[in-house]
Parts: structure tokens; sequence; C-alpha cells
């Protein structure tokens, strides 16, 4: 079972981002299940989805404590949560930034971690440029696919294609094809 945690701020769409992976899993033929997690529920608290994508039913109903995905969409929280708690040295970072993770000031993670599973990727202003708005969920599931592949990018966009309107749906579509392309370079380049 492939387990992903979201860490985001209200309103950034991390409900979102799990609801719409777990139809992208369903929709490649694999059991899904998605739900939140809130703490106080206000405009730019912080916030956690999760997200559970297995072969077999799922029976467990609790939050993800050891994810082996965990998605940042909002790298102020690296040092405000324990974002990365119960992450196994061979799990999946995606971190939504224009900032290395030296920059970032998590440094430790990558000297502990596969450099080929840790990527930071500037979602929100790939998100700016397709969608107009700085909103990286969409995006960053177009990472998420390229990254760990657990997930088709078709399914993607078949999912963002049922849950948002034509318009909205092609521009968000085109950003998380743009940042799955970006990640399959570096995670391309970086086998290399």
């Amino acid at each position: 079972m492939l387990e992903v945690r979201f860490h985001g701020r209200g309103g950034q769409g991390v409900v979102t981002s799990a609801e719409l992976l777990s139809v992208a899993a369903f929709l490649d033929g694999h059991e899904a299940q998605a739900f939140p997690s809130f703490g106080s529920e206000r405009m730019g608290a912080p916030v956690l989805s999760f997200c559970r994508i297995s072969d077999t039913p799922i029976r467990v109903r609790e939050p993800v404590t050891e994810p082996n995905v965990v998605v940042v969409l909002d790298a102020s929280l690296l040092h405000q949560v324990d974002v990365f708690a119960g992450l196994s040295h061979k799990g999946y970072v995606i971190i939504n930034s224009a900032r290395s993770v030296q920059e970032l000031g998590i440094a430790e993670l990558a000297d502990r971690h596969d450099v080929n599973r840790l990527v930071t990727i500037p979602a929100s202003d790939i998100a700016r440029e397709y969608v107009g708005r700085p909103l990286s969920n969409i995006c960053l599931l177009g990472a998420f696919a390229a990254l760990t592949g657990a997930v088709t990018f078709s399914s993607i966009e078949a999912a963002v294609s049922q849950r948002f309107a034509a318009g909205v749906a092609e521009l968000n579509i085109a950003a998380a094809r743009a940042a799955y392309d970006r990640i399959g370079e570096v995670t391309h380049a970086s086998a290399n």
C-alpha cells in the first residue's frame, strides 16, 4: 500500500489534492482512499490530507503516520510542522518551492535520503503561468505522477477533467503537464 500525506495551509487545495489523487488511482484500477485532517478550520491554518493507494481493499481508516510520500504545498511549514515525521529514507518528498533543498534548510534530509526521491518544484510559479493563480495543488499531482509512477498522468488528467469546468480543467492540466515534464527531466538527468 502506498500512503501519501499532503501538508499545506487552508485554502491551498490540500484536501482537493488527496481527493483527486484517489480518483486518479481509482481510474488506474487501484483501490483508493482520501480524507482530510483539520486543526482550526480557517484560511491559512496548517492542514493535512491523506491518500492511500492499494491493489487490495483498504481496511485502515486512520491518519497516515508513516507515509511513503510527503507532498508539501507550502514550504513555510518546513520549520513549523514536522512534515517528515514517519517518512522512511526510501520515501518520496515533493516540495513546492523554487529554492533548493539546501536553501530551504533541510540539507540533513537530503543527506539521509535518496536524491532521486527528493525534489523541489516551483509549482506555484508554474500554476501562476498556466492558470493565472498560484494554486500549486494540481501541479504537484503532475509532479507526483512523474516522480513515483504510482498513477498515470492520463488518470490525473481525467480526475481533473471530472472535477473542474472545461476551461479551468484545461489550464490546470497544462500546469500539471508542465510539472510532470519538469520532474521527468530532473529524474532522468540524475539517473544518468
